[in-house]
């Protein structure tokens, strides 16, 4: 059994909006493939696997380095024991031959979208859902359980937009969601304030409202922010300050006393450990948001999982960043707290299939083999794009 092809397609997200760093029209996505010579019904078995959203594909660090590197391995050496299945960690071992630790940035996504991919193949040669597949190898048990679902949204709409922030909302809560996330930090702070207060009023309370920041502010505006913010009782407070500013975190943390949510823009197991040092995060009450997607894959997220657990964090506070369906198996398949969901944005990869029926706010995964990728009609003509 061995990988025979493996093809890279850079994918432009679709959805012109902003948050307060950045405008995510010029973003792609790095869709992956890896065929292999195992045929069932007449056809090759096909991992897919993607990077996560609201960044840029990685084609050249896939096709120049990571490829070559994994086509010109032993295949007996990327299966698992017992030769029936890959062997993600040393797929990912392969792929990061020959690469410096440390500088965790795009070649993190780079490899995600190939290790991702293998969960993906492995789960089809398996013939059952990713979820159950990553749940027998991390020693839990495989149940499809609905999971809370929370919508991202809440962004900056031009004047004259034709949309505005309370008619986002309710279309979120049209479509059966109950709680959701908007942006903060694009704005003057009176502003955005009101813009809070016109969130709450669809929300439905602070428990159904969360902020994010994206990384913007620094301490000033942070503890600015916090003042104001502190008295509403929102559910989290995310991304205050740069994603690498632990001491920040922690000042704001003291500050605001709520909930705060972080950790999206961490991309190795190590860069977790140091949150958990010396960010001033707290067992029980904060949100950690690493993303497989972005940080090498299941491989070295699990990682952060076993950090977090160690240091008395429960594996419930953390929530991935990025709403779609690899995150959705990752969710149910390692038991952890809730799944992102980005209704009619960042598609084609953004939200769930058809198959995936959200339902008093919670979601569950199909039964298809894999992350049921094939099943999202929006992803259907770039995998045929592949030759898949």
């Amino acid at each position: 059994m061995r990988i025979v092809d493996i093809r890279e397609l850079a994918v432009p997200l679709e959805g012109a909006v902003a948050n307060a760093v950045v405008n995510f029209s010029e973003h792609t996505v790095s869709l992956v493939a890896l065929i292999t010579d195992v045929v069932r019904h007449g056809k090759p078995v096909i991992g897919l696997g993607f990077n996560s959203i609201g960044r840029f594909a990685q084609s050249g660090i896939i096709q120049t380095r990571m490829i070559p590197r994994l086509l010109a391995a032993a295949p007996a050496s990327l299966l698992a024991e017992d030769g029936r299945q890959f062997d993600a960690a040393k797929v990912l071992a392969t792929i990061m031959r020959n690469e410096k630790p440390g500088g965790h940035g795009d070649r993190a996504g780079a490899a995600a979208a190939i290790e991702l991919a293998v969960w993906d193949l492995n789960a089809k040669l398996a013939e059952e859902p990713a979820y159950a597949t990553i749940a027998r190898a991390f020693g839990r048990t495989a149940q499809a359980e609905a999971v809370e679902v929370y919508t991202g949204g809440g962004y900056y709409y031009a004047s004259g937009a034709g949309k505005s922030l309370r008619e986002e909302f309710q279309s979120y809560r049209d479509l059966g969601f109950e709680s959701f996330k908007m942006k903060i930090g694009g704005a003057p702070l009176a502003e955005d304030m009101r813009r809070v207060e016109e969130a709450l009023e669809v929300a439905g309370g602070p428990a159904h409202l969360m902020v994010d920041a994206n990384g913007r502010f620094d301490l000033p505006t942070a503890l600015a922010y916090a003042k104001e913010l502190k008295p509403l009782g929102l559910r989290w407070f995310e991304e205050i300050g740069d994603p690498l500013d632990f001491q920040l975190n922690r000042e704001a943390i003291e500050a605001y006393g709520g909930p705060v949510a972080t950790g999206e823009n961490l991309f190795s197991a190590i860069d977790t450990l140091n949150l958990v040092r010396f960010g001033g995060m707290r067992p029980g009450h904060d949100i950690f948001q690493m993303d497989a997607g972005l940080s090498y894959g299941l491989t070295e997220y699990a990682r952060m999982i076993e950090i977090l657990e160690s240091h008395g964090f429960d594996r419930r506070q953390a929530v991935p960043h990025g709403g779609h369906l690899i995150n959705l198996h990752i969710v149910v398949g390692l038991g952890l707290g809730a799944c992102e969901a980005y209704p009619g944005v960042f598609q084609p990869f953004g939200g769930y299939s058809q198959a995936c029926e959200i339902r008093n706010a919670k979601v569950r995964p199909s039964e298809a083999p894999g992350f049921g990728l094939e099943q999202k009609r929006e992803l259907a003509p770039l995998i045929r794009q592949l030759g898949c």
